[in-house]
């Protein structure tokens, strides 16, 4: 029989297209704002940059005005327009294409002034890289060559490249103070990218009900510690946990209780293992616990430490509920093929251990032969 999947409800599909529409337009949004920051203290400080150089040549009246409304009213501006946008980061990307264009124009009509030209086209390249990569940036390089281009045509081709004292100082601010900006945004961003790399990375080696490692983190650890024994000898023990009459507390009490019982157990697991030692969830009702440098003889004692921390826990859905487990251990030895060989014979444990009761410790000899019970049902151990 072929299964299919029934589809979300159109209301499910709708909402969660909602949750991620909202969730891009929140990221678009949080880039405009880093923009609108850079922007206005470049545009602030190349202000000084250009106003230097137009003071030199006499520059009219209308050019201060644009060059005024360019450095305090365009960076706004060109905010409000990407921030109220049906696409911000689209507007964002096309008000910095502009940025690029003005800023070819104004070396133009500083007649190629050496030291801010150079200033200006430098951080307007930095900023495109920082904002869109390398191709970005090389369309930009482009519009702003051809502005520059366009500009100085209209002015005859005017070129003074003498760069007095006087420019030099007014472009120290901007030569010093804005790349120190960008290397603070850098380190901002490379901050939250590595903190959302450790999420992600707990997100897929965590189950997400219990807080235990999940079953592919749980593996690979098993898989490191036979590789450890195998390398160093020594001892390890996988141990097969599973719930006894799981079912039986989902249909009595509900999945809610289900769900506490399978925290709570969880939680007694974490608690008793050492810092060296992992507890994962294997799948459904059954965890791994995996002890480098542990016996048979110690894992005997874990259970034991377990067995007494869970019986004295009450259940907030069950108040009458008595969880018991049931534990299948083997030992780590040269004969093992792989992590699957090693939990293959402590599951085989753990079926003598349902087979028996449930509720005790049953561990694989470290030979072929059939496994024996090293304990007596741990609801009677003292």
């Amino acid at each position: 029989m072929t299964e299919t999947s029934t589809p979300a409800p159109p209301d499910a599909r709708a909402a969660a297209g909602a949750l991620g529409e909202n969730a891009h337009r929140a990221r678009a949004l949080r880039f405009v704002a880093r923009i609108h920051g850079m922007r206005t203290l470049g545009l602030g400080l190349g202000f000084f940059c250009v106003a230097s150089v137009f003071w030199l040549h006499g520059a009219p009246w209308f050019l201060w005005a644009l060059l005024v409304a360019n450095a305090f009213a365009w960076p706004h501006v060109a905010w409000l327009i990407a921030s109220r946008g049906a696409d911000p980061a689209a507007l964002e990307r096309h008000n910095l294409t502009i940025d690029s264009a003005l800023g070819g124009a104004w070396i133009a009509l500083m007649q190629f002034n050496l030291l801010p030209s150079v200033l200006l086209a430098t951080m307007l390249v930095v900023d495109k890289i920082g904002a869109g990569g390398f191709r970005f940036a090389a369309r930009n390089a482009a519009v702003l060559a051809g502005a520059c281009l366009v500009t100085s045509a209209a002015l005859g081709f005017a070129v003074d490249l003498a760069t007095p004292m006087s420019v030099v100082v007014a472009s120290v601010p901007f030569l010093v103070a804005y790349p120190i900006a960008i290397s603070s945004v850098m380190r901002t961003l490379a901050v939250r990218v590595a903190q959302q790399n450790r999420w992600l990375a707990h997100v897929s080696s965590t189950d997400e009900l219990t807080g235990l490692a999940n079953r592919r983190h749980g593996l690979a650890l098993a898989q490191h510690a036979l590789a450890l024994q195998r390398r160093h000898g020594g001892s390890a023990v996988l141990v097969v946990v599973d719930l006894d009459h799981f079912k039986q507390v989902n249909d009595r009490y509900g999945h809610a209780a289900g769900d506490e019982v399978l925290r709570e157990v969880a939680r007694t697991l974490r608690d008793a293992i050492r810092v060296t030692d992992t507890a994962a969830r294997y799948g459904g009702d059954e965890f791994l616990l995996v002890l480098p440098s542990t016996t048979l003889e110690g894992s005997n004692e874990l259970t034991k430490r377990i067995h007494t921390k869970l019986a004295a826990a009450v259940f907030e859905h069950a108040k009458d509920l008595h969880v018991t487990l049931s534990f299948g251990a083997a030992e780590a030895h040269v004969e093992m093929a792989d992590v699957e060989d090693w939990i293959q014979q402590a599951d085989a444990a753990l079926y003598r251990a349902k087979q028996a009761g449930g509720d005790r410790l049953v561990t694989a000899p470290r030979v072929e032969g059939n496994t024996h019970d090293r304990s007596p049902p741990l609801a009677k151990a003292s």
